[in-house]
């Protein structure tokens, strides 16, 4: 898709994560002007409707933060197919899809800074039932770290039937999908698979002997005042609030409403619902430093070996293509959340969409052109 790849990045079937990076917001050529104290902003209101006329996309919302503060804001297209259902506000709910696993890992990795678990830990010994199992290949060589930089091998068990709302898979059920699946690398080479985020929170889970979704609300979305964000593990659940609809084309072309994913697939690879606020909130967080230290931060932004480096420059200088965003995508959605290194600056966009792969990546393409368009204005 020619984008930078982080730890935590990559598109494979229904779920995807990308790295982040904005420049700080300083003045300098080729970065985010300044105004009055804050990045000079252009309308995102227009800059959405632009990415609303992509082809597949039925609705897209936006917001800009500044030191906590919205600054900008925008929606446009429709809440339902068709045009219909009025415009989604601004502040709607949305799945983040993958921007999940940044939520999982610094979960994790707080687990390390408490001393309950060593990034070398090795699965089998975290985790004895996937050995015990055979649920896992390998167990016994695979670490937590592996886990987190999505260099395990481990085959991904998605893609399932994204039209199938009611089935409730337990993370067992998920890993012997996974363990039927051939091994696409050797452990140690990068590749993309939510099997590693499922594990993940299994381990959050044994160790701290809560659910998932209770030490997410526990550990980052009490502490950080993310009053409208929530982990759903049980189908069928949609969104809660007035929010967009996606669709999925089926097998015969037929366009499917599939607001009511399958929560019990995505868990902690990709199953947060949050607002653009709210995940501005954690972004801000996390990069201040407020969540985890340095040297564990690191362990999620710093690019594997012989990744090639973040584009020099920020979003106003080079393709914007190039452009880095976490994001997250899956049928009839993608999410991205574009920050700054120092966390003063967010923009957080939500799309809905109607067709398969191709209408998603086009829009994922529209929401990183509407970046350079909101950040580098030419007056």
């Amino acid at each position: 898709m020619g984008v930078t790849a982080s730890r935590v990045a990559g598109l494979a079937g229904a779920v995807l994560a990308l790295a982040i990076a904005l420049p700080d917001a300083a003045t300098a050529a080729g970065t985010v002007a300044e105004n009055a104290g804050r990045p000079k902003i252009a309308d995102v209101q227009k800059a959405l409707e632009a990415v609303a006329a992509t082809p597949g996309v039925v609705g897209v919302i936006g917001e800009v933060y500044y030191d906590g503060k919205r600054i900008g804001r925008g929606s446009a297209g429709s809440r339902l197919l068709g045009g219909k259902g009025g415009k989604i506000p601004s502040n709607a709910r949305y799945r983040i899809g993958s921007q999940t696993k940044q939520m999982t890992a610094t979960i994790v990795l707080q687990l390390v800074k408490e001393g309950r678990l060593r990034l070398d830990d090795k699965l089998s010994d975290v985790l004895p039932q996937v050995a015990e199992r055979d649920l896992v290949e390998r167990a016994s060589e695979i670490t937590v770290r592996h886990l987190i930089d999505l260099t395990s091998g481990i085959p991904d068990y998605l893609p399932v039937d994204p039209l199938d709302f009611t089935t409730r898979y337990t993370p067992t059920q998920l890993l012997q999908i996974s363990r039927g699946r051939q091994r696409p690398v050797q452990i140690g080479t990068w590749n993309y698979s939510n099997t590693n985020y499922l594990l993940l929170g299994m381990i959050i889970e044994r160790l701290t002997g809560r659910g998932l979704a209770a030490e997410f609300d526990r550990r980052l979305f009490t502490p950080l005042k993310m009053t409208d964000s929530y982990l759903p593990t049980r189908p069928p659940q949609g969104i809660k609030g007035p929010h967009g609809h996606g669709y999925w084309a089926d097998e015969t072309g037929t366009l499917r409403d599939v607001d009511r994913l399958n929560a019990s697939t995505l868990l902690g690879a990709g199953g947060v619902i949050s607002t653009a606020r709210d995940v501005s909130r954690f972004q801000q967080a996390f990069q201040q430093g407020r969540l985890l230290p340095a040297d564990l931060r690191k362990v999620i932004t710093d690019p594997l070996p012989g990744q090639a480096p973040l584009p020099p420059g920020g979003p106003c200088a080079g393709n914007p293509e190039l452009l880095p965003g976490r994001a997250g995508a899956a049928p009839g959605f993608t999410a991205t959340t574009y920050t700054s290194s120092d966390g003063r600056l967010q923009y957080a966009v939500s799309t809905t969409v109607a067709g398969r792969d191709k209408e998603r990546q086009t829009a994922m393409r529209a929401v990183s052109e509407s970046v350079k368009v909101v950040f580098c204005p030419t007056n």
